[in-house]
């Protein structure tokens, strides 16, 4: 069961702001609160336990500062994660890494068939959002039918509880 722990949340950064130090040794999740891609590697950050050893540095998006595009991580987009010397993007990737290179309960099941299911998931949801979002333009309920129908089905596919995987996971 998870403990509840309080955080206290440092202030968004804008254009103004002054960039933090860079490797340092401080491990860093740049990040927007507002953001779900970066939600997602906060929630794995907090899930694991790492509110101490994880440092956010939260972006203001709709008025960033320049420093994080040049010095920090060069595609301008959010999250990123600063440790062992490097940046790290992408919120799949940052999960998985965070998951495997820090302590705290596995976001994965250990079950072998369950690991690979949650990666077909993880596929499958570049084609749901298209399918999802393109549905937009005619008739959501007929063109994005199957892609809820396949997500339905997958919900089912473990039944020892009531996620995708049966257990919470990085595919909920």
């Amino acid at each position: 069961m998870a403990t509840t722990v309080q955080e206290n949340l440092p202030p968004v950064l804008d254009s103004k702001a002054e960039q933090p130090p860079l490797f340092d040794g401080t491990i860093r999740l740049y990040t927007c609160y507002t953001c779900p891609f970066a939600q997602r590697v906060w929630i794995t950050r907090n899930y694991k336990g790492l509110q101490d050893k994880i440092k956010l540095v939260p972006l203001n998006l709709q008025d960033r500062p320049a420093w994080y595009a040049q010095k920090v991580y060069r595609v301008n987009k959010v999250p990123a994660l600063e440790h062992n010397g490097k940046i790290i993007g992408e919120s799949i990737d940052l999960i998985k890494y965070v998951d495997s290179n820090f302590e705290g309960p596995s976001v994965f099941p250990d079950d072998p068939e369950k690991k690979k299911f949650g990666e077909e998931l993880l596929s499958y949801t570049d084609t749901f959002n298209r399918d999802v979002y393109t549905s937009f333009k005619g008739d959501p309920v007929k063109q994005a039918g199957a892609a809820f129908d396949y997500l339905e089905n997958a919900l089912k596919k473990f039944d020892d509880g009531p996620f995708f995987l049966g257990q919470f996971s990085l595919v909920c």
